[in-house]
């Protein structure tokens, strides 16, 4: 596979010739992920929202009036109008029309996962490459605020284990999915930039809840090579939206809940507080720390990144390299979830050591 992740200086100056002048963006595939696209685009600096492009016409014609831009019924008219776009299209639409657009020299953020299997998804990346493109994954929970200061208190602890929980109430969309590729991606891929480790060992379990035939419910645990674990759980059949993850480290648990934008960080402290004569007025048995997170959107934090990467020609923070590393262990979960069994793996190579025996 040709590595995305070094980019030629012919590469820099092709994608530096951007200047000061607006960048052409469209967005391809408007239901509810890419109207939210389309409101951020028309925010930020130096972009022009060129045009939008859906199948559903009455959809299209509608944003396409509220943002006062032209819509395309037929997504490969657009692509001759602009620099890039984003694609927030069913997820076996991905490898079709993203790389489409790579081969048109046209900038891509694709929603993720970034294909709907690791074929598709190296052929998408390699596209990219070939093409001296920008290939932007929407792994949108790394532009959490949340998330990334997670990450600088994490630098100065010494972590032991991983704890996430990603459950949502049963929904019309994303059902053409496991529910591993729709909401636990997101984790598997948290936990890969939080961890320098491989993983080396995985176990997983899941249930269906509907007749789409989809895994609704699953829980994963990940063993790492520096002997640190991680344990995930991903639902789509829950009455209550929860989007978090706790960091138990020897000295402190942290916990960054990605809903509310919050990281608390606990340590455990004894200290006596008494009267000069030696009565003890209270204890204190722990401390609570409220780390300060922005407020800035995370879909505003990704957008901006990715046009500046265009104009910079700079490799995002989640190319494609960084996504096809998620769909890989994803795809080793949602696989171990079906048959239950327990295998040991070689992340790193991405490859499956063994298999146990079935009994």
């Amino acid at each position: 596979m040709k590595e995305q992740n070094q980019m030629s200086q012919e590469q820099i100056n092709n994608n530096s010739r951007y200047g000061n002048h607006s960048l052409r963006v469209g967005v391809i595939g408007v239901g509810n992920m890419g109207q939210h696209h389309t409101r951020v685009l028309g925010l930020l600096k130096d972009v022009e929202l060129y045009g939008i492009a859906d199948i559903n016409v009455t959809r299209g014609l509608d944003l396409a009036s509220k943002y006062r831009v032209r819509f395309f019924e037929d997504y490969h008219q657009l692509l001759t109008c602009v620099d890039a776009v984003c694609i927030a299209v069913p997820t076996h639409l991905h490898y079709e029309i993203g790389l489409a657009c790579l081969n048109a020299g046209v900038h891509v953020l694709i929603e993720k996962p970034i294909a709907a299997n690791l074929e598709q998804a190296e052929s998408l990346v390699n596209a990219a490459a070939a093409n001296n493109c920008i290939l932007q994954v929407g792994h949108i929970e790394r532009f959490n605020p949340a998330f990334q200061e997670l990450g600088n208190v994490l630098k100065t602890e010494e972590l032991l284990a991983l704890e996430s929980h990603r459950m949502s109430p049963h929904s019309q969309r994303g059902n053409d999915v496991s529910v591993v590729l729709d909401l636990m991606i997101h984790d598997l891929d948290l936990l890969l930039e939080l961890t320098a480790s491989a993983v080396f060992k995985l176990t997983a379990s899941g249930t269906k809840a509907h007749q789409s035939g989809q895994l609704d419910y699953v829980t994963a645990t990940l063993g790492f090579a520096d002997g640190a674990i991680a344990t995930l759980t991903a639902s789509k059949v829950t009455h209550r939206k929860i989007r978090n993850i706790s960091a138990h480290c020897q000295n402190a648990l942290i916990e960054a809940d990605f809903l509310d934008n919050e990281i608390l960080i606990h340590r455990q402290t004894t200290a006596d507080y008494t009267t000069n004569y030696g009565q003890v007025l209270y204890r204190q048995d722990g401390l609570i720390e409220k780390v300060y997170t922005s407020k800035i959107e995370p879909l505003y934090a990704e957008l901006e990144h990715f046009v500046g990467c265009i104009r910079g020609g700079n490799q995002p923070s989640v190319g494609g390299e960084q996504a096809l590393q998620a769909l890989r262990l994803a795809t080793l979960v949602e696989q171990m979830a079906m048959d239950g069994q327990a295998w040991d793996v070689d992340f790193q190579q991405g490859a499956v050591l063994s298999q146990p025996q079935q009994s």
